[in-house]
């Protein structure tokens, strides 16, 4: 790797989604096409498609021409994501690094953002990094560092069945999920006692 052109690495084989992606202070149209400077309108409206982006985009009142202000703050974090999704579609790179891609999203931009995530990963290598392992799940390989070394691999099933590292994490995931419900019920239980 260390020989190869980091240029051309950037450029060529490798797209890039961070938990907060980079938006530019210009249009949506632009900023998707910095994955491709020679996409044209109907490229960059496919690609919007794909990441499921272009019906927020079209409720603008100046559409694909809107302007995102600095970093996209007229955008909503999910309506960011998927506009960088959108810019790797049209990139089509060989490699696709999904680094803590959703864990910023709620519920709903989530789950858009992970319906347009499954279309781009086809046909390609992707690297994803997560916290939230149903990010994870349905990867084809599956390495749990820690401390910064590889301390197991293989599938989601193959993981569960070892019994180690991972099936703890996930088995401490459903625990506070478990946990975090039982404190709705009872905020919930509290907020009808009051209201009698």
């Amino acid at each position: 790797m260390k020989d190869l052109d980091k240029k051309w690495l950037r450029k060529d084989l490798i797209g890039y989604i961070s938990q907060e992606p980079v938006l530019f202070c210009t249009t949506i149209k632009e900023n998707i096409m910095f994955g491709n400077p020679n996409a044209t309108d109907d490229e960059v409206i496919a690609a919007a498609k794909i990441a499921n982006a272009h019906d927020f985009i079209i409720e603008f009142p100046h559409g694909y021409d809107t302007i995102v202000g600095q970093q996209g703050t007229a955008l909503s974090g999910g309506q960011r994501q998927r506009i960088a999704i959108a810019r790797a579609i049209i990139k089509n790179p060989k490699i696709l690094i999904l680094d803590e891609a959703t864990s910023a999203l709620d519920s709903e931009s989530e789950l858009l953002v992970k319906e347009a995530l499954k279309v781009i990963m086809k046909d390609r290598t992707v690297l994803v990094i997560a916290h939230r392992l149903n990010t994870i799940e349905h990867c084809d390989h599956i390495v749990v560092l820690e401390s910064g070394r590889i301390v197991e691999q293989g599938t989601h099933q193959q993981l569960l069945r070892n019994g180690a590292k991972y099936f703890q994490l996930v088995n401490r995931a459903k625990e506070k999920k478990k946990n975090r419900k039982m404190r709705m019920m009872d905020d919930d239980f509290i907020d009808d006692l009051l209201d009698e």
